[in-house]
């Protein structure tokens, strides 16, 4: 039976087998995704996308990258249920995906809402640059409109998770990523966030990443360690809090792209930009992508 490989090593015997689960068509794992579509999304980056389409382009990025990993000769394998949720609009919601619960990877390959033809820079090995077109897939919308009902967003993806786990009480753990530029408008998530934290499968508790994204300039902060990395900001401290300790695995990724990390380093980014989000997505999901077999 095929595998996919999550990078983890197995513990010696006799120990707890955590986050060392392998995926395969059979036992899926799952990731979803949470994105602030408030009002403030609308706020420029410095590349001058908004903050709205810097994240969409992210995760259609992401997906796009799933679907190419998971591609066979039969097709694609469905090694993974993907979840949306946007939260502050009922608008730009990508078909039945988005709110409605997890999508399989092959059908999410096969309804894109539409294909996009981007132009593509890349190096020609002599010093120039080589510019091309690409197809790229479509599945959300950039999205920015009212306020911030994070609460209800999490409160959502953590009925999700809990089904979810369920039925696949042995695999991988649930990844969840939470997108957000602002403070929720519908209460303390603090707490929800930490009841997704303790939603577990025998291999692990559920891995929370929170990136806080900012239109302004200033350094970003990738995998903070304490809260004192941080500057005396409330809701950055908050994210920090609601944030998951990241795992060995994700801990070597990190310190293989020269981020700076320890033990107590937290899946949260700070002042992120689209250059730090897509890193950000890319070293939390390599985790349980590493090597299909």
């Amino acid at each position: 039976m095929e595998k996919l490989n999550t990078g983890f090593k197995k513990q010696s015997r006799g120990e707890a087998m955590v986050y060392s689960s392998e995926i395969s068509r059979r036992n899926p794992g799952c990731i979803v995704f949470l994105l602030d579509q408030s009002g403030s999304m609308n706020d420029q980056l410095p590349d001058g996308n908004t903050k709205a389409t810097g994240a969409a382009d992210a995760i259609n990025r992401l997906l796009q990258e799933l679907i190419l990993k998971c591609t066979k000769e039969d097709g694609v394998r469905n090694y993974f249920d993907i979840g949306i949720i946007g939260y502050g609009s009922s608008e730009g919601f990508a078909g039945p995906i988005v709110g409605q619960g997890f999508t399989e990877l092959s059908s999410l390959a096969a309804h894109p809402l539409r294909i996009e033809s981007r132009l593509k820079k890349e190096p020609d090995g002599a010093g120039g640059i080589i510019e091309s077109n690409v197809k790229f897939p479509i599945w959300f919308e950039p999205v920015s409109a009212a306020d911030t009902p994070m609460c209800q967003a999490l409160g959502m993806c953590n009925n999700w998770i809990e089904d979810w786990t369920k039925n696949h009480s042995n695999a991988f753990p649930p990844i969840v990523f939470n997108i957000t530029d602002g403070e929720a408008t519908d209460g303390d998530p603090e707490s929800i966030a930490n009841n997704i934290k303790n939603v577990s499968t025998s291999d692990g508790n559920t891995l929370l990443f929170n990136c806080h994204i900012s239109g302004t300039g200033g350094t970003a902060i990738l995998f903070p360690s304490s809260e004192s990395e941080l500057p005396s900001d409330p809701l950055a401290r908050k994210l920090f809090r609601m944030s998951s300790t990241l795992p060995e695995a994700i801990l070597q990724l990190a310190q293989k792209e020269s981020f700076t990390v320890s033990e107590t380093s937290r899946g949260f980014a700070f002042n992120a930009d689209l250059v730090h989000l897509i890193r950000f997505l890319d070293i939390g999901t390599q985790v349980s992508r590493e090597q299909l077999r």
